[in-house]
């Protein structure tokens, strides 16, 4: 993934000029089909090529060659938990890498779309119009057909999109609060991002569901959706996601925490955060929305169980 930020002289230009122009190495017509595949993400998002961006937007460019990873339908299984006939409403599993790329050639969430539902192979990402990192569980919504797909990524540029996860933190919470930090991306580790003065805005609303001698249950809703964010703005609050290899590499235990407990938090698999609510407003009524929900999936579950 090659990551540039727009700059001044960039500014309130056409994405596939703007991305030409700092994407040297490709031509425009290269970065056009990659703008229409769903290759360059502008701030984690899809646009279209004659879309403005301004100042300070980052666009991360994924340049997929066909010999390199494979767009194919694979026979993976998807839990789908809601369909409609413009979207579809996925349940993703922990470990579900969202679409082909650097390092992750096939076997991804796109791959199982164009199997179960070949038509998606006709839009942008078969689909995907939003992300969950890797090892993050939950909700995802599903374009079934162009006219869709724009309206979401518009109802998410403009927040209309509701989200909230549930995570277990290393901490004690109290209460609810917010966290309003700017976020960038690391420039000593591009996959990581970091909190700056000068990053792109990023709000997150946090209430505590349960304590647990040491940890805490959270909520988390958001109102931005930067790369990492959740991760990032906890840990940046000195609590650390259970599992977060890369925002909490030392894997921290709680004072008191029981031997019997301490191995269970060290060897959690994944970040123990799962995307459990989404709500958007509905594409044919503008006075209807669509509301939904996903229990935690059952590793979490026990790594409650544990705690209790």
């Amino acid at each position: 993934m090659i990551h540039k930020n727009v700059n001044e002289e960039q500014n309130n230009s056409r994405l596939d000029h703007a991305a030409t122009s700092l994407f040297e190495d490709f031509s425009r017509s290269q970065i056009q089909r990659w703008i229409l595949e769903g290759n360059l993400l502008v701030n984690g998002e899809i646009l279209k090529a004659k879309d403005k961006v301004q100042t300070g937007d980052e666009m991360s460019l994924d340049p997929i060659f066909k010999n390199r990873v494979s767009w194919d339908g694979e026979d993976i299984p998807i839990n789908i938990l809601h369909e409609e006939e413009d979207f579809l409403i996925i349940n993703k599993s922990p470990g579900l890498v969202m679409h082909p790329g650097a390092g992750c050639h096939n076997g991804t969430l796109a791959n199982a779309l164009a199997f179960h539902f070949p038509d998606l192979k006709k839009l942008p990402r078969c689909g995907i119009v939003h992300r969950l990192d890797k090892d993050t569980s939950g909700l995802l919504v599903v374009a079934k057909n162009e006219k869709f797909r724009n309206f979401f990524v518009n109802r998410l540029q403009d927040r209309e999109v509701y989200k909230q996860y549930e995570a277990i933190v290393v901490g004690q919470v109290i209460g609810s609060f917010s966290i309003d930090h700017p976020l960038e991306r690391d420039p000593r580790n591009r996959v990581k991002m970091r909190v700056t003065d000068f990053g792109r805005d990023a709000l997150s609303h946090v209430s505590l569901m349960k304590f647990y001698e040491g940890y805490s249950h959270i909520s988390v809703e958001i109102e931005t959706g930067r790369t990492h964010q959740i991760r990032v703005h906890l840990s940046h609050q000195k609590l650390p996601i259970i599992g977060d290899n890369l925002y909490n590499p030392r894997n921290l235990i709680a004072k008191n925490t029981p031997k019997s407990l301490i191995s269970y938090v060290q060897n959690f698999p994944r970040q123990a955060l799962h995307a459990s609510k989404i709500r958007f407003p509905s594409l044919k009524k503008e006075d209807i929305f669509y509301e939904f929900q996903a229990d935690l999936p059952q590793d979490m579950q026990s790594l409650i169980k544990e705690m209790e």
